[in-house]
């Protein structure tokens, strides 16, 4: 390879330059490494245009490896012919042109003989920085503005990596020590301001991240760094916290914006109140430290202090360049960062605040659920579930997924969410409340789908009733250990708009489970829904068999291992799974009487109420309960016009249920000590453990509950 030619190698600053000395003063410095020369090669000479070359032959003056080959030798193809050197190429000092030695390019004349001097072994001339002389394959400062370009465009690639605030921050400290400094300090605005937000309050700079040489080989970057600093030179450097005051050195450096040096008068006096008035004299005098502002897309965030050891070459003015670029890339970063930062945040707050933070204590079943995003980086979707308590001890069970990951895809399930349980506080029928959401999600918009399925189970008749509108059937885990699909009319998902859905019901015995999920469990790309379904079926069988047919598996560890059946490129789809542990209530436990709207109807009440806690060993209760019925019940038979329904249910407390065909619901309210009436529900509320009023759509149901002695 010619060696006069200037070659533009892939550099990556994460890995030594090749012939770096470890040993060397000035660090790991960028070099043009120089090759072996072939021996009895000769390369022709580079002249100007319009010039002659010299003559061949070994003896001819200044023709020694750049003259033409001689008679005798055969003439090697000019594969590599020497690039121009480039217009941007500062003059060196001391007379060195573009392309001459200093540069690595040879001209006829005198400089080829002296440049044939060095190869030779002889010394040659000094570096321009530390005076001493250098040898080719030796390490050199990075003076060319090719070495600074390479650079730069590497350490910014490493910042651009980054995608969180953290990270960014250390792809700078690693990208610059010991490359272009041999320690740095970097300071970020605390609290950092996001997007348009104006920031209140003074301006507090806190230190986010300082690096330094090791001592030890860097394995991580690949580095064999130079002679570590002595400690008290730069190990004492960085104050954890600044306030920038108005008007300050500090404050007017900053809002330069441009890098300078810290021997400037500016910067002298700015050191101070950065790093504290103790500290400022550990910064090494000269051009060894350059304090670069951090400015984002609209303000100042932060600065950023690159330092040099006295046994390292100081900064130069293009240096000043290659901060600024640094401080830019890290700035835009940085705010890129904070702004993904708060995205990700809303995303999950969105998220959570559309499930449910906790399932509800129902009577006669137990819950439990699991919600899995489709990935870290898109938490947001359009999968829900939810639990919601209905008159009569019973509970609706709901899942649903709306097309999409997106946040309008959480929106609209949001909406959806919301108008289920408006619809079942109406207790209509699963099939209409499928309907009025087939409606709702029209009414969004016409691209608004949806799957959902909507289940009501009853614990006192065992029974549960299932409408479904295009999403995947459940499975239901029985006492024994058999698992079995569900059959149910598929029906169309929400939004499609003029169809009719379907309910059924079945049989939920005690002790069984049941399972709804959403298709991210079942479906993925490497199987169909149906081959999912049969494999979640399979698994249930297996996990019950562990625990023998007479106890089912425990609702937490089911679900657990339901989500191990997933495998690592499995998951493609958001994963909403809700699990529902069939205890009932048994017939003993459960008392019920239609009482006609007439004036005897509480007296009778009291009666059968005070029977039946007699038969369940409760009478501890008797007065209270007695009390609260009665006025319960009197309220009711005032307005109602068909009979009033009593029934007593005794679980872990004793709940009391009075339905009459009157949609009013009572409101408390506080009575006047003139009123004769209007005492019923305060008595309800201060006697009661909770209680409630539900309509229904043949009227309502007044409830509470007492503790059990």
């Amino acid at each position: 390879m010619d060696s006069t030619r200037v070659t533009e190698h892939p550099t990556s600053f994460d890995r030594p330059s090749t012939g770096a000395d470890p040993a060397d003063p000035h660090g790991p410095l960028l070099r043009t490494p120089v090759p072996p020369r072939a021996s009895g090669s000769a390369l022709p000479a580079q002249g100007r245009t319009g010039e002659t070359p010299p003559a061949a032959g070994a003896d001819a003056p200044g023709a020694f490896e750049h003259s033409q080959p001689g008679a005798g030798q055969a003439a090697e193809p000019d594969t590599h012919r020497p690039r121009p050197a480039s217009e941007g190429v500062p003059v060196q000092p001391g007379g060195a042109q573009p392309g001459g030695a200093s540069s690595g390019l040879a001209q006829p004349g005198p400089e080829t003989t002296a440049g044939t001097a060095d190869r030779r072994g002889a010394p040659s001339e000094p570096d321009r920085r530390t005076g001493q002389p250098t040898t080719p394959g030796q390490p050199t400062p990075m003076r060319r503005d090719g070495d600074r370009l390479r650079f730069v465009g590497a350490a910014t690639r490493r910042i651009a990596r980054g995608m969180d605030l953290d990270e960014i921050v250390m792809g700078l400290c690693r990208a610059t020590v010991p490359t272009f400094a041999d320690a740095i300090l970097v300071y970020l605005r605390e609290p950092l301001p996001v997007g348009d937000e104006r920031p209140t309050g003074p301006l507090v700079l806190r230190l986010r991240r300082t690096d330094r040489i090791p001592a030890e080989r860097d394995t991580e970057s690949g580095f064999t760094p130079a002679a570590q600093p002595e400690p008290s030179e730069l190990e004492s450097v960085g104050s954890e916290l600044c306030e920038v005051r108005p008007g300050s050195a500090l404050a007017e450096v900053l809002r330069g914006v441009r890098p300078v040096f810290t021997d400037t008068p500016a910067a002298r006096a700015a050191l101070p109140e950065l790093l504290g008035e103790e500290r400022e004299f550990a910064v090494p005098d000269g051009r060894r430290a350059v304090l670069a502002p951090l400015r984002g897309r609209r303000r100042v965030i932060g600065a950023a202090l690159f330092l040099r050891g006295p046994e390292r070459v100081a900064f130069e003015t293009d240096d000043l360049l290659v901060a600024a670029q640094l401080a830019t890339h890290s700035a835009l970063g940085i705010d890129k960062a904070v702004l993904y930062g708060r995205e990700a945040y809303i995303a999950d707050e969105l998220q959570r605040t559309m499930l449910p933070e906790n399932l509800p204590r129902c009577t006669g079943v137990r819950l439990a659920s699991r919600y899995l995003p489709a990935a870290e980086t898109a938490r947001v979707g359009g999968d829900w579930y939810d639990a919601i308590p209905l008159p009569g001890s019973r509970v609706a069970l709901v899942v649903g997924d709306v097309m999409g990951h997106s946040m309008t895809s959480a929106a609209i399930m949001g909406q959806l969410r919301t108008t289920a349980q408006t619809l079942a506080g109406l207790d209509l029928p699963p099939q209409e409340v499928l309907h009025h959401l087939d409606e709702q999600a029209q009414r969004l918009g016409s691209d608004r789908m949806a799957t959902c399925l909507y289940a009501v189970y009853d614990p006192v008749s065992h029974r549960i009733t299932i409408a479904n509108a295009g999403h995947p059937p459940p499975v239901l885990l029985h006492l024994g250990g058999h698992a079995e699909v569900l059959r149910v009319p598929a029906g169309a998902p929400i939004g499609v708009g003029g169809v009719d859905f379907e309910a059924v019901e079945l049989d939920a015995p005690a002790g069984a489970t049941l399972l709804l999920y959403t298709d991210g469990l079942v479906e993925s790309r490497l199987r169909d829904v149906w081959t999912g379904i049969e494999q979640l079926r399979e698994r249930l069988a297996a996990t019950a068999q562990l625990t023998g047919p007479d106890h089912p598996p425990p609702l937490e560890a089911l679900c657990d291992e339901v989500l191990d059946m997933l495998g690592p490129g499995d998951r493609d789809d958001d994963i909403a799974l809700l699990a529902a542990r069939f205890d009932g209530i048994a017939p003993s436990d459960v008392a019920y009487w239609f009482l006609e709207p007439e004036d005897a109807a509480p007296g009778r009440a009291r009666r059968l109420a005070r029977r039946a806690l007699a038969r369940w060993g409760m009478e501890d209760l008797t007065d209270s309960v007695e009390l609260l019925v009665s006025e319960v019940v009197t309220n009711a038979v005032r307005y109602a016009s068909k009979p009033v329904t009593l029934r007593l249910l005794r679980t872990d407390v004793l709940r009391c249920e009075v339905g009459d065909d009157v949609p009013q619901l009572p409101r408390l309210r506080q009575a006047r000590a003139t009123d004769e009436g209007g005492r019923g529900l305060y008595l309800v509320n201060r006697l009661a453990r909770r209680w409630g009023a539900t309509r229904l759509s043949t009227g309502k149901v007044v409830w509470f509950e007492l503790n059990r002695g």
